[in-house]
């Protein structure tokens, strides 16, 4: 039961971090040093989550560098421009397809069992994010770039937890440790981007990405610790439940620029669904 309560507080703390950073983007700033700048706080969140614990087992560390490089290194980049291109209900709808590949990991990777609810999740997953393809009430600003881009980071996302999970199983490595390492290598994989390709880098525009950090952060501390107490295919689906909560507080607080319709809520129903019948047929 830990497992589902920690999945479903991370998921509520994704989707509301997907809207607390559009406004931020609304600013104007780099997409990149945006990632940059909600990956600060984050860290700070996870370092004090570690603090709290006091268990500092560095020896072993080492592959959550590997994972933070996927995500939120490579994920975060493509995440924030998806929300720039899209909007931030779109986009979450469109990663909480990530059951779909996280369990198809699970059973190809991690040998985990296939079962018949979980080809029932996945044909709702696959409606739910055709009725999001064909959602012909988007407003203007929506771009078919950032549906990709959301993709796309949905792919890393799922490959990222497939290996946090794997790492998990046998590891005295703590889930809050596990974290950090993994927000402190993705912050340094887009530094590298950033200076790689000759960006500006400021912190000035920081404070306006505290919020969805440190909800960034506290949402990566309790997946960690859902990955760690539950498999992959049970924590996956009620993670994704962060599509409907991106919805919805996109609905209340972004509702005269997000255009949310009867389509999308519909679409977003169906991914959830599908990610909880898949969860719970485990």
């Amino acid at each position: 039961m830990d497992a589902v309560v920690l999945a479903l507080a991370s998921a509520a703390l994704f989707g509301a971090m997907t809207v607390a950073l559009r406004p931020a983007l609304a600013r104007g700033e780099d997409p990149l040093l945006g990632a940059l700048l909600t990956l600060v706080p984050a860290l700070v969140v996870a370092l004090c989550a570690t603090a709290l614990v006091w268990r500092w087992e560095l020896t072993g560390a080492w592959p959550f560098v590997l994972a933070g490089v996927l995500g939120p290194g490579v994920s975060q980049v493509l995440f924030t421009f998806a929300i720039r291109d899209s909007g931030p209900a779109r986009t979450s709808a469109t990663v909480g397809t990530a059951p779909l590949f996280a369990v198809a990991f699970a059973v190809v990777l991690l040998d985990e069992p296939l079962v018949g609810g979980i080809v029932v999740g996945a044909a709702l997953v696959v409606a739910g994010g055709l009725l999001l393809a064909a959602d012909r009430g988007r407003p203007a600003h929506v771009k078919t770039i950032g549906l990709v881009l959301a993709f796309a980071a949905t792919l890393v996302f799922a490959l990222r937890d497939t290996f946090v999970r794997w790492l998990a199983v046998d590891t005295g490595v703590s889930p809050e440790l596990a974290t950090a390492v993994t927000l402190a290598s993705g912050a340094v994989t887009v530094l590298a981007v950033l200076l790689g390709s000759r960006r500006h880098v400021s912190l000035r525009p920081l404070p306006a990405y505290l919020p969805a950090g440190a909800m960034f952060g506290l949402s990566y501390v309790f997946l960690f610790e859902a990955v760690y107490r539950g498999r992959l295919s049970i924590v996956s689906p009620l993670v994704a439940t962060e599509a409907l909560w991106g919805v919805l507080l996109s609905a209340i607080f972004l509702r005269h620029h997000e255009l949310v319709g009867r389509r999308l809520v519909v679409g977003a129903a169906f991914v959830v669904a599908g990610g909880s019948i898949i969860g719970f047929s485990r």
